[in-house]
């Protein structure tokens, strides 16, 4: 039985699609396509049916990373029953989510991907690149990288 995870940003167009690209690459490269599967959405609609940032779209590239999940809202009628695990961007994220969960079941769902930092611990979340520069969303990927790498360990 495949282990599912969605990733969680607000608009789906900058951290969950890299988080989204990032994991499905680990996962192939760790030879786990069969046991884990992966997708991302976004709390709100302003996004729905768009690319990524062309911004994240780059970096990524420049590490080998295709971000080209198609935006999607989160649906709580059908993505607290379809993933194991919910994983949040930053606190605003987490409070957004669980305040539509229907259950404890579904609260215990979801989980901050800061949990997971290895090389950045002590770090609260992964900031949102949109409003930034060059610099946030390298620091964004770096720190997306870094949580994939975590709760791939911890998912093996």
């Amino acid at each position: 039985m495949k282990t599912r995870l969605l990733f969680i940003c607000l608009g789906n167009i900058c951290r969950s699609p890299a988080a989204d690209a990032i994991m499905k690459k680990m996962v192939k490269d760790a030879d786990m396509e069969n046991d884990i599967e992966v997708d991302s959405a976004g709390i709100g609609p302003w996004h729905v049916g768009q690319l990524p940032d062309k911004r994240m779209r780059d970096h990524g590239f420049l590490r080998h990373y295709s971000i080209n999940h198609i935006a999607r809202q989160f649906n709580a009628a059908v993505d607290f029953s379809r993933f194991d695990y919910i994983i949040v961007m930053d606190d605003e994220n987490y409070k957004a989510i669980t305040q539509q969960a229907k259950n404890n079941e579904d609260k215990n769902k979801v989980i901050r991907m800061a949990d997971y930092f290895i090389r950045f611990r002590g770090r609260t979340s992964v900031p949102d690149p949109y409003y930034g520069g060059d610099e946030d969303f390298e620091l964004a990927l770096d720190l997306i990288e870094d949580g994939c790498r975590g709760l791939l360990k911890a998912l093996k």
